[in-house]
């Protein structure tokens, strides 16, 4: 498919709202009702899943949880086990020494401080170990439905700069752009749909451009319309 004419950016604020507007009906027909990747059967176990997620793959972690969860099917067996046992049921995430701390010190400040319930303002889960805002806002949005902030993770970041929703490379400053003109009802499903579309189509070497409903309203510099010789 030969390149698309040129994409204009609009110049007014009216045209940049009527375009970020456009974007999220058109994420809506691409991935309807998308939802954490991760598999999960209570807001602890999604915690730790997305303790274990950071530089690893949701396809791996969810290799190896069902086993975890077997192993240690409560926060109190979480909370017990020494973090050196711990790391070597979690190797194949990577950097699983520091996720094990991460995820026994999660245990243990949740059983003791706030009686074994996942808290459910923004505020306290980012005093969890392992739970930085991204981890965070993924554990609100996605079991309490609490739209905390947005989900920026290595594929909300790409696709953010290149749809040019931000002018910021740092996550804290993307998400606060994007608080700004994401309606605060749609934080949890735009979340949700960048990532499924970062992981489908806007990926990160050779993006799927001419198979992409974004493509019109899309001026990326880095556009690709090379067949994927790969499929």
């Amino acid at each position: 498919m030969p390149p698309a004419t040129k994409v204009p950016r609009p110049k007014t604020k009216a045209a940049r709202q009527a375009r970020v507007d456009a974007i999220l009906k058109l994420l809506d027909e691409m991935y309807p009702g998308v939802t954490c990747a991760l598999h999960h059967n209570s807001p602890w176990e999604l915690l730790v899943a997305t303790i274990l997620s950071a530089q690893c793959t949701d396809k791996r972690v969810n290799e190896v949880t069902p086993g975890l969860f077997a192993k240690y099917p409560t926060i109190q067996d979480f909370a017990a086990v020494r973090p050196e046992a711990l790391a070597e049921d979690i190797r194949s995430t990577g950097f699983f020494n520091n996720k094990a701390k991460s995820v026994v010190g999660a245990a243990n400040k949740i059983l003791h401080e706030f009686g074994g319930e996942i808290p459910r303002t923004i505020e306290e889960l980012t005093t969890v170990p392992g739970a930085a805002r991204k981890t965070a806002n993924v554990v609100l949005g996605t079991s309490f439905g609490i739209a905390s902030g947005v989900v920026v993770d290595t594929h909300v970041l790409r696709i953010a700069g290149r749809l040019d929703l931000t002018q910021n490379t740092d996550p804290v400053h993307i998400e606060q752009d994007l608080m700004k003109i994401i309606p605060q009802d749609r934080w949890i499903l735009f979340s949700h749909q960048l990532i499924h579309h970062g992981r489908s189509l806007c990926v990160a070497r050779k993006p799927k451009c001419a198979e992409c409903k974004l493509n019109p309203l899309c001026y990326a510099p880095d556009k690709n319309y090379a067949p994927d010789k790969t499929a």
